[in-house]
């Protein structure tokens, strides 16, 4: 069957010039954003139930954008005005380089891994005897607390925001192609606004291994997967198969 319609499960990309637009238009498709989850930040109140003290760490370590918005959000709240000191261990150009909503970039101490968090193992052993906050949301996958236990530093977890599920209950009666997941919550998001979902000739696109055991797990036939070694993003992959049924 041809594709004509899809629902990303992300908000819409600010840029018009994003690889959906270029899909969009490639193809005469219909391609909608709708987020199956949003972020939900926690007060101080929580946070110091949590035994967290900011005052305690010298260094952050920051894997996702939620995760510096939410820290600071809870250092104005807290009233705790972070020291120029302060060092900042980020997972990605794109979480370093979204710092400088808050701080004078070129005035703090950046580090930033080329891949992931893992790139910076020698420089966190330089600061070993140094304390590590590490904000996050609820869910955590495993891979970084078990590196940062195998590097043996002393780090702390603060759970500074939850991932909620969104109310979807206005695309009941609504029909897509292809649905596009790019995480276990997305999936699980699915099932609690429709628990009586039924794939039928809906195709399911998948980011990630995670979302991938997830949509298995829940039953669903997986047509689309990425990242793979000849379709790194999702668009491309999408591209690939619309490019074999669209024929």
């Amino acid at each position: 069957m041809k594709v004509k319609t899809i629902l990303v499960s992300q908000p819409e990309p600010s840029s018009e010039k994003s690889p959906y637009s270029r899909l969009r238009e490639k193809h005469k498709l219909t391609i909608n954003f709708r987020p199956f989850i949003h972020v939900q930040g926690l007060n101080a109140k929580d946070v110091r139930q949590q035994k967290i003290d900011f005052n305690n760490f010298q260094n952050i370590i920051l894997t996702s954008r939620n995760a510096v918005d939410h820290f600071f959000r809870l250092c104005k709240e807290m009233r705790y005005k972070v020291p120029d000191s302060t060092k900042y261990f980020c997972q990605s150009e794109a979480v370093a380089f979204y710092l400088q909503k808050y701080v004078v970039y070129r005035k703090r101490k950046i580090y930033v891994g080329e891949r992931n968090i893992k790139d910076l193992e020698v420089t966190f052993k330089k600061f070993s005897k140094e304390t590590y906050l590490f904000p996050t949301a609820d869910h955590l996958k495993p891979e970084i607390p078990e590196f940062l236990k195998k590097i043996n530093v002393e780090w702390k977890r603060a759970i500074l925001f939850h991932t909620v599920v969104s109310d979807l209950s206005d695309l009941r009666d609504v029909y897509y192609d292809i649905l596009v997941f790019f995480s276990p919550s997305g999936i699980e998001s699915l099932f609690k606004n429709f628990p009586d979902f039924e794939q039928n000739k809906t195709r399911i696109a998948v980011y990630g291994n995670s979302t991938m055991k997830a949509a298995e797990e829940a039953g669903l036939k997986i047509n689309i997967k990425a990242p793979t070694h000849e379709t790194p993003s999702m668009t491309m992959a999408i591209e690939k198969y619309i490019q074999k049924v669209n024929k």
